[in-house]
């Protein structure tokens, strides 16, 4: 256990987190370059187009080290983007260390400060690596003199290197060795391990990523799980490298994968402890904190056959995603989905794709909402995500809504027109300080509503990439919402209903008549598109209508004629606007949710 080091690599979105990880796996001369790709952790289709980590992945590197000894490094990558970050809660909580990364250009950010405090959480060892150094613009000593000031983290520790280049990355290699502890545990006690992620594989089953904290265990073993008490035999235990890689036994300090022909994907889940059936150990291992979504949306499939295999593939994506929640949900237009809270809106958006990727289900998303706080005058109090459950007007008393402390770090240029857009989302109680010269850490505090919409879409903008952006919840305040509903030809769409502050409604339902006039087709009458609160219309858009030359046939002849022809086409569109219905295609209830352009 001594030559064993588990270790995460932690930092801001676009800080070189996989690009260090390629460099660690090539030095242990781990991949062929026939086989080497960039960024070769992220294996996702999804990741590579967006140039993002999505999911934490494990790497187990053999290392000898410069004094003869040979050592196995466990390294897990993580995600940088604030919507992921349980994600890194859950690696850091299979780890003793972790590399917090630090862009040697932009200096520390929004979620290095929250990376680090989750790390410090979990008391892991902290080694600070300066990334970037061949940069033109890269100051190394600024950063080195803001880490110890902003961090307090010892300035000896600070390694520096280009993950690009590969400068420096032996020495890293070398202080994980010599400064990151080796784990802590008894391979002879009982078995205690931690399941920190999971994936289905279609002709093994779920795939157990965990780590060993006391015991060992190996193939033929009778494991359970403690938390339901289900029973498995082990077919196979192993390793991460490239592939999966069978080894005889996994032992206490040591993280790998366990197959057990788990075809009940409900029984495996994030935080559990497994241990043995003949021999168990008398408590289960602390569980991952509680986390807190913040955005909810229905998904409903487009075809209604499609409702069972929606729901397994639900079941199957929370194996590999612990953040995702979901409950049935019903809805008069769209028929049987479910009601899914996510982290933030890009969670939102990779989740959908990959129900339609990884699964092959086309499916229809609502308007994305927040947990509001409804106090009736009956004295009672409703929580409401939902505006299909929206109370009776006139029986509110008062409404709150979430408010959040967002923290924007950003170069001081573009100050003023940051402090717009807060003001714009109703942001109170703004405050700023410089953490270094040139550089703002900017406060304010927003409704949650106004930052699930385009918020962080239009920050990016304004800041041109260099801003960005952390929020913790803060807590109720009073607020005026009403129920905006989309009626398309006179009939209401539930799936467009949003539950929005009265002052922001008719913007609201102008840009989502807009959005909808775009892309629903013509037909051959008028439809009206209209934004209401209650009875009140306060928005509305025409699509109009196809013409057909009723009177081309006529030629001379009498003004009458063709006033009759033309009468008649008119009684006849007419008619069809009564009985026609018209189709929404899917891309326009996401047109809704995406922000105006420019």
């Amino acid at each position: 256990m001594k030559n064993i080091r588990n270790f995460s690599i932690i930092a801001h979105i676009d800080h070189g987190k996989s690009t260090l990880a390629d460099r660690l796996i090539q030095i242990c001369n781990m991949v062929t370059d026939r086989q080497f790709k960039d960024q070769i952790l992220d294996n996702m289709d999804i990741e590579r187009e967006r140039g993002i980590t999505i999911k934490s992945q494990t790497f187990c590197l053999p290392y000898k080290a410069k004094d003869g000894k040979k050592y196995i490094l466990n390294l897990v990558d993580t995600p940088g983007h604030v919507d992921f970050s349980y994600e890194v809660a859950r690696a850091l909580d299979s780890c003793e260390g972790a590399l917090l990364l630090v862009d040697a250009a932009q200096g520390i950010e929004a979620q290095t400060l929250a990376n680090l405090f989750l790390a410090m959480e979990s008391d892991l060892e902290i080694i600070p690596v300066i990334n970037k150094i061949d940069l033109p613009s890269a100051d190394p000593e600024a950063v080195a003199l803001q880490i110890e000031e902003d961090l307090g983290l010892d300035g000896e520790l600070i390694q520096q290197c280009s993950a690009k280049t590969g400068e420096g990355v032996d020495n890293i290699l070398e202080a994980i060795v010599q400064h990151l502890p080796a784990p802590e545990g008894d391979p002879q006690a009982p078995l205690q391990a931690l399941i920190f992620d999971a994936n289905y594989d279609p002709f093994r089953g779920t795939v157990i990523s965990c780590r060993i904290v006391n015991g060992r265990v190996k193939a033929g073993d009778t494991i359970i799980f403690m938390s339901n008490q289900a029973a498995y035999r082990v077919e196979e235990v192993g390793v991460f490298r490239l592939t999966r890689e069978s080894v005889k036994e996994l032992s206490a300090g040591e993280i790998g994968y366990i197959l057990a022909g788990v075809k009940t994907v409900s029984d495996t889940r994030a935080g559990d402890t497994i241990t043995l059936k003949e021999r168990p150990c008398s408590k289960p291992l602390p569980d991952f904190k509680a986390i807190q979504q913040v955005v909810f949306s229905s998904i409903y499939p487009i075809s209604t056959d499609d409702y069972e295999d929606l729901t397994a593939a639900l079941e199957k994506l929370k194996l590999n995603d612990a953040s995702l929640t979901f409950q049935k949900d019903s809805s008069t237009a769209l028929g049987f989905g479910f009601r899914c809270g996510f982290l933030g809106l890009l969670h939102l958006e990779v989740v959908q794709e990959r129900l339609e990727r990884e699964f092959d289900i086309p499916i229809i998303l609502t308007v994305p909402s927040v947990v509001y706080r409804f106090y009736l005058q009956d004295g009672t109090m409703k929580e409401i995500d939902n505006p299909a459950y929206f109370p009776d007007p006139g029986g509110i008393d008062r409404t709150e809504e979430p408010f959040i402390k967002a923290t924007i770090h950003m170069p001081e240029r573009y100050m003023g027109s940051v402090m717009n857009l807060c003001m714009e989302r109703r942001g109170e109680n703004t405050n700023y300080h410089y953490p270094m010269p040139g550089r703002i850490e900017f406060t304010c505090e927003l409704p949650l509503a106004e930052v699930i919409y385009d918020f962080y879409d239009k920050l990016k903008s304004l800041t041109q990439g260099y801003g960005s952006f952390d929020y913790e919840l803060q807590d109720y305040r009073p607020s005026d919402l009403v129920k905006l509903d989309i009626l398309v030809n006179g009939e209401r769409v539930d799936a467009l209903s949003q539950l929005v502050h009265r002052a922001n409604s008719r913007a609201r339902g102008l840009h989502a008549c807009e959005r909808l006039k775009e892309e629903i087709p013509r037909q051959m009458f008028k439809i009206a598109i209209q934004g209401a609160i209650g009875g009140t219309i306060i928005s509305r858009t025409t699509i109009s209508a196809l013409r057909k030359d009723v009177t081309a046939k006529c030629y001379g002849g009498d003004i009458s004629r063709k006033r009759k022809l033309l009468e008649k086409q008119k009684a006849g569109k007419k008619r069809m606007k009564t009985v026609g219905n018209v189709d929404i295609p899917q891309k326009a209830f996401l047109s809704v949710l995406k922000s105006d352009q420019g």
